[in-house]
């Protein structure tokens, strides 16, 4: 006797859907990972230019910026010619602050 096939019902359909939307990469493009900067400004970071139109940054702008355990501290934000666009630098004192270390992601 063989098989005949059936349409998938409404309830497979939905489980199918939530898989494959934990299987997909999310798009956060305000994750970004440490690296380390020169300067001895303890309350300024800096991102590439893209980067910052991309989330919609300026020059200048005072920015939240959440790391491990909870953490969160504020800086200037500074565009930085040199800087990849997933990276974000910032000094040895901002990332004590954060509890990360270069190569963690921040928000």
């Amino acid at each position: 006797m063989a098989s005949v096939p059936t349409k998938p019902d409404e309830k497979t359909k939905k489980n199918d859907a939530l898989a494959t939307a934990i299987l997909k990469n999310k798009d956060k493009p305000n994750r970004l990972f440490v690296e380390n900067l020169e300067k001895d400004d303890n309350s300024v970071i800096s991102m590439s230019p893209a980067k910052m139109d991309e989330l919609g940054m300026f020059r200048g702008d005072t920015i939240t910026l959440k790391g491990k355990k909870r953490k969160e501290t504020v800086c200037i934000l500074l565009p930085d010619e040199a800087c990849p666009d997933g990276k974000i630098l910032m000094n040895k004192v901002v990332r004590h602050n954060l509890r990360v270390r270069l190569g963690d992601t921040i928000t």
